[in-house]
């Protein structure tokens, strides 16, 4: 093999950064904090940071003493783990991290955590600059703080208009858990901030690993050359093997210095001939063969006979690992996979709305029936529009909310259109089956959330337009859970009429409330017209309820509904919804 260096890597991170010199600043800042506080102090366990101003990046280094580094990294209690859960409400950064359907719980580094905690309240509070990118760098332990800086930002980003930050660590030690990892993993563009550089003579980012998890790309070097890797298994498989030092003739200061010679030697680097002969030939995969490149210019091979270990396994687990994450992205949801599918189902159920109000029914009252075959296919459209849609919030959820705000906006009306016309549905099964309560106790998690998603961006109503007016007989109850509220209040009027309640002032109180949500409803135009059709289950709840209050009551309500023309009224976008009681 050729003596001149070998540097393979296949990831855009580190291609980006190696090519715009990024690297070699980010050490440069980190030098430069070393140089000046050795002329001031001695080592010490402490961390420190500075903030250097590059006509195209902002740059805030931090520094750790090597010497204490490795002795925190590598004394008792350096590999303790803190559980977020403990410090959620003291110190709540990172409680985003987690999909908020989920227990917001991982482990991170104690002795980590406790140093950025330490120096958190002195940190600059950055603006979101999209000219200029945010670079946060680190040796040893101060890179476990930048990390730590990083993902306490990532929120605060919105990646579809604005640089992320990026991370760049030299020698780091593993930050923490695989709840954490698998935070960061399976969003790209949290994943893609962090770029850890580790060099084969350094124990430091290779101690903690019982317990810990990596995330980010992760950028090998030997003084053959360099690879980067993602695949978090291939990564704690090479910081295992690829240590070519020993604790005993590891100078830690000797290993800070070798990353800069390895970012200057960036700058002069050569690609060679990579394959060996007794490991490549003619019959090897492309696939195969890369691998076998990059741990060459780890340095890995050549060090395979020193420290007993079997290259062909690790070439073997590396090649699988990586087809199992081509599969696993080929059968990622996508939004788009089954798309027609989708319309076909909701034109199908817009139909069967249509056909049942020519039927004088309702669509909700005429599936509750279930009276032939096509609510049979109604049954199963709907199950296969509430996966789809349940996976999409699911997805929704997972993805950091700046990050996800455009994929949520281009879903929104499409969401908003499933949830009024399907919720229903599910609400008719729901007392169907004898029931009670749905909105407490049987709603489903991704109806609360498209609902929750479609308040954040709706701007408030002063009243209906004449466009909602005139629509309003085709148009879907906004309130997806409106009938829910009807059979809540026809279970009231039972109560009452049976004398089965034992607290009757409270079925009253609650049958007013519900007078004044329906009349906010009407006054809105907010409710189908469907509801007035005579066989509906909110007609016979004003049937019911009339019987109860006697003709002598009146309230708004009241007012329009003794007057059966107002419905037609109602139904053409004509209706004048009176002030006072009639």
């Amino acid at each position: 093999m050729s003596k001149t260096q070998l540097y393979s890597s296949g990831l855009e991170l580190a291609n980006f950064v190696m090519t715009l010199d990024i690297l070699h600043d980010a050490w440069t800042a980190i030098w430069s904090l070393y140089t000046e506080i050795s002329q001031n102090e001695g080592p010490s366990s402490f961390v420190r940071f500075k903030v250097y101003e590059l006509p195209n990046y902002t740059i805030i280094a931090f520094f750790t003493w090597p010497s204490s580094s490795k002795d925190s990294v590598q004394g008792g209690g350096g590999g303790n783990l803190v559980s977020s859960s403990t410090f959620k409400g003291s110190f709540p950064f990172f409680d985003f991290l987690c999909p908020k359907t989920k227990d917001p719980s991982f482990s991170i580094n104690e002795p980590a955590f406790q140093l950025f905690k330490s120096i958190y309240g002195a940190l600059p509070k950055f603006e979101i600059d999209n000219s200029k990118q945010l670079i946060i760098t680190g040796n040893s332990l101060g890179g476990s703080v930048a990390t730590l800086f990083t993902l306490s930002l990532l929120e605060k980003f919105n990646f579809s208009k604005t640089k992320g930050p990026l991370c760049i660590t030299f020698g780091s030690p593993l930050i923490g858990d695989e709840n954490l990892q698998e935070a960061i993993s399976k969003y790209a563009a949290w994943n893609s901030c962090f770029l850890h550089v580790v060099y084969d003579q350094d124990l430091v980012p290779r101690v903690l690993i019982n317990g810990y998890q990596p995330f980010g790309t992760f950028l090998f070097y030997s003084k053959l050359g360099c690879s980067s890797f993602e695949d978090h298994q291939t990564i704690l498989e090479l910081l295992t093997k690829t240590n070519s030092g020993t604790p005993e003739n590891q100078d830690p200061n000797k290993v800070f210095e070798s990353y800069g010679k390895f970012v200057k030697n960036l700058n002069c680097k050569v690609i060679c001939k990579a394959n060996d002969e007794s490991l490549i030939d003619w019959t090897t995969t492309p696939l195969r063969a890369g691998i076998i490149t990059q741990l060459v210019a780890i340095g890995l091979v050549q060090s395979q006979q020193q420290q007993n270990v079997d290259i062909n396994i690790i070439i073997t687990n590396t090649e699988k690992g990586a087809k199992i994450k081509a599969i696993l992205n080929q059968q990622a949801f996508d939004p788009t996979r089954g798309l027609n599918d989708i319309k076909v189902y909701m034109a199908y159920l817009e139909q069967y709305k249509k056909v049942s109000k020519e039927e004088r029914v309702g669509y909700y009252d005429r599936y509750k029936s279930k009276l032939d075959a096509s609510d049979i296919k109604v049954e199963e459209y709907m199950r296969r529009l509430t996966c789809y849609w349940e996976e999409m919030v699911d997805q929704a959820e997972k993805r950091p909310q700046t990050v996800g705000a455009s994929l949520r906006t281009r879903s929104l009306f499409g969401g908003t259109n499933y949830r009024r016309m399907i919720e229903p549905l599910v609400i008719a099964d729901y007392y169907k089956a004898g029931k009670q309560d749905y909105i407490n106790q049987g709603r489903l998690i991704h109806f609360i959330i498209l609902e929750q998603l479609l308040k954040e961006t709706e701007k408030p109503s002063s009243g209906p337009n004449e466009l909602k007016k005139q629509n309003v007989a085709s148009s879907l109850t906004e309130d997806s859970c409106f009938w829910a509220h009807v059979e809540e209040a026809r279970i009231s009027c039972k109560l009452l009429s049976n004398g089965e309640s034992n607290d009757r002032e409270k079925e009253r109180n609650k049958l007013i409330e519900f007078e004044n949500y329906v009349y906010g409803l009407m006054k809105n135009y907010a409710v189908s017209s469907e509801i007035f059709l005579p066989e509906s289950s909110f007609m016979t709840w004003w049937r019911e309820y009339r019987e109860i209050k006697g003709t002598f009551y009146r309230s708004y309500l009241t007012g329009l509904m003794n007057n059966e023309e107002n419905y037609d009224k109602y139904a053409k976008g004509r209706l004048v919804i009176p002030s006072r009681f009639i």
